[in-house]
C-alpha cells in the first residue's frame, strides 16, 4: 500500500550529499568577510567615528547622533558594495528565537524618477517594531503597539543572505525590556563593575573584565521527506508518538563515529558560511544518539558569542534546506535516545588578558584565582534554584532528570585537586591565614603509556558530565541549558549572581582589613568563609544516581519542575538581586514570569492538539484497517475450514481482540484529554492556567503515547502511516 511514509521513504532514498557553498581558498582568506568587523570600520569611517565605536566597545560611551551617520554611511557603503540590498534590526524577543524587519537601502530619486541607496544614523540607532505582537508578560497591551528597538555596537552587524543585519536590543515605549539581549548586557557590566573593584587589588591595570562563553551546540538532523511526513515534528519540533528501534545508541557506536557522507557535506557547508560570518568554528563531531550532532566555536566574549550562537542557528536551517535536511534544535525529539543541550563554558578574562579562572603560577595568582573561585560557587549556591530554573521548560523538561543530561538538581563539581584544596582552606584555624603556596595548585604527574606513545599531561580536574556545573581548569561549564534556548536567558543570571558575590567579597575584605587583618589574611578569611557557606552545593559523585537525590534533598537543594520553577523570577530575595545590580525591575522579572507561563501553555496546547489530531486521524484508522484485513482473514478461514477454524486463527482473533482494546483505550483517553484541556482553557490567570496544563493534560499525552507505540508494533508495517525510529535515525 501507498502512504505518505513509503512516499517519504522512496524519497528520501534519492536524496545525496551534495555541496552547494564550497569555497577552496584557505578559510584565512574568506574569514569574517560578512561582519562589520573593526578592521573594516577602519576602511569604511572616518578616524573620529571609528574611534567612537571601539570607545562604546571599550568603555560603554555613547555614540552621538552626528556620528551615527558617519558610521551609517560607511555601514551601508560596504553592505551595497557586499551585495545587500536590505537592512534590519536584528533582535531577540522574549521566545527564544530571533526577529527581523527588512528594510530597502533603496529611496526613490525626488526629481527625474530613479533611486539611490540611503541609510542615516537615525535609522542605524532606533527602530520601532510593533511590541503588541510580542510576548510582554503585561508591560505592553494589545492596543499598546509602540515599542524600539536600539543599536548594540558591541556586537558587529553582519550580512546573511542580501540583508544587513544589525543586532539591537528591544524595549517597550516605557523603556522596559521586552528581550534577552537587554538584561544579558545589563548584567555584563554589573560583573564589569564589581570584577574590576576586585581585580584591582591584584593589578591596577586591569581596567575591564569580561564575560567570556564558549557554546557547545548539539542538534539533531532528519531527512526533510521523512520530517514533512511526521505532523508532530513539523508542529512541535518533536515525536508525540513512536516505538524505540531495535536500534538505536546502546552500542554506543555513533558517538565519535565517522560523520556521514550526507551530513558531512551539510557541515562543511555550515562551516563556510559560518567562518564568512566570523565564527571560529573548532569542533564538529558525531554526539551518542543516533542522527546527532554537535559543533563548537572557540571562546568569545559573552555577548558576541550568544548573537553568534543564534546567527549561526539561522543559517543552519537554510543550509540544510539545501541538503534535503531538517535541523532539530528540540531539546528532546525523540524518546528513548539522548536529547540535546547546549552546554555553556563560562568564565572572565581581564583586558590585561588574565583568565581569573586559571590556577595562576605562583601564591598571588592562585590568591586571585581563590577569590573569583570562590565567588562563583557561593553565588551558585545561594541562588541554585534561580540558575536552575532559567533552564525549565516545557522542551527541557523532557531531557533533564534523565541518565542522559544533568540531573533538575544543580550541584557543583570541582575536581579531586580542588577538593582537597578546599578541604584545607576550610580546615584552617583563624591564626593561621596563611597565603595559598605554589603546592596547593598543582598539574598532576604525566602519564606514562607505553613506549611510542607520548606522555598524556592530565588535567587538573576530571570531567563529570553528570553535574549541570562544572569546573574543567580553566572555566565553569553550565550544561543544563536547552539546545534550543537562547543561552543569554541563563547567561545574565549567572554574571547576576556571580556580580553580587563579588560585591559581598568586596565589602568583608574591606570589614576584615578595617579590623586589622592584613590584605592576604583578609582574602583568606572571606575565600574560606564563601567556600564553608557554600559546602553543600559541591558534589563530586554520580548526579544520576538515587543516592544523590537523596542527597541533595538532605543538602536543601531543589529540583525544579516545570511551571513551579518560573515563580524564581517574581521571589522578593531575586527581584531584589536583579534590582540592586540593575539589570531588571521587578516588573520586568514578573513580565517573564509571565511569558514563561504563558510560553508553556501554548506549546503544550499545540502538542496535545497534534497528538489528538495524530491519534484520531492516523494511528485508529490505520488500526481499523488492518483490524478488519484480520477479520477478512478469519472469515475466509471460517469458510475453508468451518470445523478447526478457531484453533487456526487464534493467534488473529487474539490480535483483533488487543486492538479493539487499544482503540478504545485512545479513544477515551483522547476524549479524556480534550475535556481536559477544556477545563483549563477556561482558566484566566496564566501561572494557574500552566500548572493546571501540567498535572491535567499532560498525563494523558503520556498514557497516549504508551498504548499508541504498542498498537505501532502490532500493525501490519506496510500500513503505518508515520516514518518510524528506525528510518528517521539513520541515512542511507
Amino acid at each position: 500500500m501507498s502512504n505518505v511514509r513509503t512516499r517519504a521513504l522512496a524519497e528520501s532514498a534519492l536524496h545525496k550529499a551534495e555541496r552547494f557553498y564550497e569555497d577552496n581558498r584557505p578559510v584565512s582568506d574568506y574569514f569574517g568577510m560578512n561582519v562589520f568587523d573593526l578592521p573594516k570600520m577602519q576602511l569604511y569611517l572616518s578616524s573620529q567615528a571609528y574611534e567612537a565605536v571601539v570607545e562604546a566597545v571599550q568603555s560603554g560611551s555613547k555614540i552621538d547622533r552626528p556620528i551615527a551617520d558617519q558610521i551609517a554611511l560607511g555601514m551601508k557603503n560596504w553592505a551595497v558594495k557586499m551585495g545587500a540590498t536590505h537592512y534590519t534590526h536584528w533582535f531577540q524577543p522574549l521566545t527564544d528565537a530571533t526577529a527581523e524587519k527588512h528594510e530597502s537601502f533603496s529611496d526613490p530619486v525626488k526629481s527625474g524618477g530613479g533611486s539611490f541607496e540611503n541609510f542615516k544614523g537615525s535609522t542605524l540607532i532606533q527602530q520601532e517594531p510593533d511590541a503588541s505582537s510580542f510576548p510582554s508578560g503585561g508591560l505592553r497591551n494589545t492596543f499598546e503597539a509602540r515599542g524600539y528597538t536600539a543599536w548594540d555596537p558591541t556586537s558587529p552587524a553582519f550580512i546573511i543572505g542580501k540583508t544587513l543585519c544589525i543586532p539591537t536590543v528591544f524595549v517597550s515605549y516605557t523603556g522596559e525590556a521586552l528581550d534577552q539581549k537587554t538584561p544579558h548586557l545589563k548584567s555584563i557590566a554589573a560583573i564589569d563593575k564589581a570584577a574590576v573593584a576586585l581585580c584591582r587589588l591584584f593589578d591596577k591595570n586591569v581596567e575591564k573584565v569580561t564575560p567570556q562563553l564558549g557554546i557547545e551546540q548539539e542538534y539533531f538532523l532528519v531527512d526533510s521527506a521523512l520530517y514533512s511526513a511526521r505532523p508532530d515534528l513539523v508542529s512541535c519540533g518533536r515525536t508525540l508518538l513512536g516505538h524505540t528501534a531495535a536500534k538505536d545508541q546502546q552500542l554506543e557506536d555513533h558517538y565519535f563515529g565517522a560523520i556521514p557522507c550526507r551530513v558531512m557535506a551539510f557541515m562543511q557547508d555550515f562551516e563556510t558560511e559560518a567562518y564568512k560570518l566570523g565564527v571560529h568554528l573548532k569542533t564538529r563531531h558525531n554526539e551518542v544518539a543516533p542522527n546527532q550532532f554537535e559543533f563548537a566555536p572557540i571562546y568569545g566574549e559573552a555577548n558576541i558569542s550568544s548573537d553568534q550562537n543564534l546567527m549561526m542557528m539561522i543559517i543552519m536551517k537554510s543550509i540544510a534546506e539545501k541538503h534535503n535536511l531538517k535541523v532539530l534544535f528540540h531539546e528532546k525529539p525523540f524518546a528513548g535516545v539522548n536529547g540535546s543541550g547546549k552546554h555553556c563554558n563560562w568564565s572572565l578574562v581581564t583586558n590585561t588578558g588574565v583568565n581569573l579562572l586559571k590556577p595562576g603560577k605562583n601564591p598571588r595568582a592562585n590568591l586571585q584565582f581563590l577569590c573569583f573561585f570562590s565567588s562563583v560557587i557561593r553565588g551558585v549556591y545561594e541562588h541554585n534554584h534561580l540558575l536552575m530554573s532559567t533552564v525549565a521548560s516545557l522542551n527541557n523538561m523532557y531531557r533533564l532528570g534523565g541518565n542522559e543530561a544533568p540531573p533538575s538538581v544543580l550541584s557543583v563539581f570541582i575536581g579531586e585537586t580542588l577538593t582537597r584544596l578546599v578541604e584545607s582552606i576550610e580546615a584552617l584555624p583563624d591564626g593561621n591565614l596563611a597565603s595559598v603556596t605554589d603546592k596547593d595548585i598543582k598539574v598532576r604527574s604525566k602519564m606514562h603509556i607505553v613506549n611510542q606513545i607520548p606522555e598524556i599531561l592530565p588535567d587538573n580536574t576530571d570531567r563529570n558530565r553528570t553535574s549541570p556545573f562544572a569546573f574543567t581548569g580553566n572555566r565553569f561549564e553550565f550544561r543544563a541549558v536547552g539546545s534550543s534556548a537562547n543561552v543569554a536567558s541563563s547567561i545574565f543570571v549567572l554574571n547576576a549572581v556571580v556580580a553580587e558575590q563579588l560585591v559581598r567579597f568586596k565589602d568583608l575584605l574591606d570589614k576584615y582589613m578595617d579590623q586589622g587583618l592584613s590584605e592576604t589574611k583578609a582574602m583568606m578569611k572571606v575565600i574560606r568563609q564563601f567556600l564553608k557557606e557554600s559546602d553543600s552545593i559541591r558534589f563530586e559523585g554520580n548526579g544520576y544516581s538515587e543516592e544523590w537525590r537523596k542527597e541533595a534533598q538532605k543538602r536543601g537543594l531543589k529540583s525544579i519542575s516545570v511551571p513551579q520553577a518560573f515563580s524564581e523570577f517574581t521571589s522578593k530575595e531575586n527581584t531584589a538581586l536583579f534590582e540592586k545590580l540593575g539589570i531588571m525591575t521587578s516588573r520586568e522579572a514578573a513580565a517573564r514570569y509571565e511569558v514563561l507561563n504563558e510560553i508553556y501553555v501554548k506549546k503544550l496546547q499545540i502538542e496535545a492538539r497534534v497528538l489528538g489530531d495524530l491519534v484520531t486521524n492516523h494511528v485508529i484508522p490505520t488500526a481499523i484497517t488492518f483490524q478488519n484485513s484480520l477479520i477478512r482473514n478469519v472469515k475466509g478461514l471460517k469458510e475453508l475450514f468451518p470445523g478447526n477454524y478457531s484453533e487456526m486463527c487464534q493467534m488473529q482473533i487474539n490480535l483483533i481482540e488487543k486492538i479493539s482494546g487499544y482503540i478504545n483505550t485512545l479513544h477515551d483517553y483522547v476524549h479524556d484529554l480534550v475535556e481536559a484541556r477544556k477545563v483549563a482553557n477556561k482558566i484566566t490567570d496564566v501561572p494557574k492556567k500552566a500548572s493546571a496544563y501540567s498535572q491535567t493534560v499532560f498525563p494523558y499525552m503520556e498514557k497516549i503515547r504508551e498504548k499508541a507505540d504498542k498498537l505501532e508494533m502490532v500493525i501490519d508495517d506496510e500500513l503505518w502511516p508515520l516514518p518510524k525510529y528506525r528510518e528517521l535515525q539513520s541515512f542511507r
